[in-house]
């Protein structure tokens, strides 16, 4: 929970400098609903690593994907190549000014979740935000995957746990390498540090957009080997 410094800073920041909508201009937020309503949220789930996507109707990793991966399953709010979604996440990830932009990319989570047709079986279930290096941290100001996480525990009434998983070892930019080279690039950077808090439980692993899905796999691989007994991804948009 933001202390009562960091919220004074944030309004006097908001009155000195007011909110302006990524995509329109509009004064008053950092999304306005009028651009929010633009992206259009998925009714649907695919396997994580099939290309192209195949739907997947109980939102599992399919049977020919589970033979060689430890993702369980994907939940993904929209496609990353909306313009609007792909803005966001940009000014979200480098723009530490714009934090709020959590609050609309977890409202598209979980319009994701409303439109899915199925209950959700959450019990033992604990979030576990994608973790940055405390380098990576102290540049951007922030984890953007811990943001979403906070916005969603509430709603959702799930635990968010944080520091259970840790990134050791710094790495390239997943974005300027080819699909090989980020498994490769991810390979031995995460560490469970405390496996009582994953054992036999559903993780709901939290990252803003999943691309070739290197990352959130890897750590998939870290929460398996801590005995977890379910992991699955949550992300804002899929490219």
């Amino acid at each position: 929970m933001p202390n009562l410094f960091t919220q004074a800073k944030e309004f006097f920041l908001n009155l000195i400098f007011p909110p302006y909508c990524i995509n329109c201009q509009s004064e008053g937020s950092y999304l306005c609903q009028d651009c929010l309503s633009l992206i259009d949220v998925s009714s649907n789930q695919y396997c994580p690593f099939c290309r192209p996507p195949k739907i997947v109707f109980d939102g599992k990793t399919c049977n020919f994907c589970k033979r060689t991966k430890n993702l369980d399953g994907l939940y993904s709010a929209a496609p990353y190549q909306n313009f609007i979604i792909k803005k966001t996440i940009a000014q979200f990830k480098y723009e530490p000014y714009v934090k709020a932009l959590s609050v609309p990319l977890s409202l598209l989570i979980i319009k994701h979740f409303q439109l899915l047709d199925q209950k959700f079986d959450w019990n033992d279930a604990v979030l576990i935000p994608i973790p940055l290096t405390k380098r990576k941290i102290r540049q951007r100001g922030f984890n953007q995957s811990e943001e979403i996480s906070r916005e969603l525990s509430v709603p959702l009434g799930i635990p968010l746990v944080s520091n259970v998983v840790l990134k050791i070892k710094e790495t390239l930019p997943q974005v300027e390498l080819s699909g090989s080279q980020r498994e490769e690039n991810v390979k031995g950077v995460f560490f469970c540090k405390n496996p009582e808090a994953v054992r036999d439980k559903k993780i709901l692993l939290i990252d803003d957009v999943f691309t070739t899905g290197s990352t959130m796999e890897e750590c998939a691989r870290v929460l398996k080997c801590a005995d977890a007994r379910e992991v699955w991804g949550i992300v804002a948009a899929r490219e």
